[in-house]
């Protein structure tokens, strides 16, 4: 039996000077863990000050830190740099990529990609319209075909996660109001993961979701740190 794999996961830090001495306090207390995992907003205003707090944090990390970038790091159109001052502390910043990291011997491959909205079933945007909402309709569109293109990337690992930030299954936004459950997710999101049966996915992004939901025997853990109540959540993989 191989041995278990220690995960430390956390969505919507929202990094920024204010929670400098808060964020270094949570990343330097990581003993025991195996790998980091950040679901996305891991700025508050995608600003290069507000990153280079996150990557001071991560850069004394011992084990390999992993993420992907949410809406709120793309919010001031600088969310190439804020991946670069992040992967310049060691992070690794997945944009519609696949990565493998060996643990103990153990290949654990992690697909990272943002994700984007468009709803779930009974309430899903169509690929029908103007060409601003097919333009939408499309950028889901990439994420999927990234996932799946990750995912058959990664699939002889021993291990394999899939990192989000916006939520692949309504379960996990339960709490928040359906009016709005369109921009937090979309089901489009759960086709590859349904159909190769990863070991685990992660998002963030709802703030007031749930914590958990699963696609067929997939588990879906939302880790945004509001649901959660911790700075990061642990999980044994």
């Amino acid at each position: 039996m191989p041995d278990a794999i220690h995960l430390a996961a956390a969505g919507d830090i929202h990094s920024a000077p204010p929670l400098r001495d808060h964020i270094l306090r949570s990343f330097a207390s990581l003993n025991g863990v195996d790998l980091v995992l950040l679901a996305g907003d891991l700025t508050t205003r995608g600003e290069p000050d507000q990153a280079a707090v996150l990557a001071e944090a991560c850069a004394g990390v011992t084990a390999p830190v992993i993420a992907v970038l949410g809406n709120h790091d793309h919010h001031s159109a600088l969310g190439d740099q804020v991946a670069e001052i992040l992967r310049a502390s060691g992070v690794t910043v997945l944009c519609r990529e696949a990565t493998v990291v060996e643990i103990r011997g153990q290949e654990v491959g992690v697909v990272g990609t943002k994700g984007f909205v468009g709803g779930f079933e009974g309430a899903e945007l169509p690929d029908f319209g103007e060409p601003l909402l097919r333009a939408v309709y499309a950028e889901t569109s990439a994420e999927v075909e990234a996932l799946e293109r990750g995912l058959e990337e990664i699939a002889g690992c021993h291990r394999r996660i899939v990192l989000l930030h916006y939520a692949p299954v309504q379960e996990t936004l339960e709490g928040e109001p359906q009016a709005i459950w369109a921009f937090l997710g979309s089901s489009r999101l759960a086709g590859p993961i349904g159909a190769h049966r990863p070991d685990l996915v992660l998002h963030g992004h709802a703030h007031r979701g749930a914590p958990a939901g699963q696609i067929g025997d997939v588990p879906v853990r939302n880790v945004a740190i509001h649901v959660t109540g911790e700075d990061f959540a642990l999980i044994e993989l």
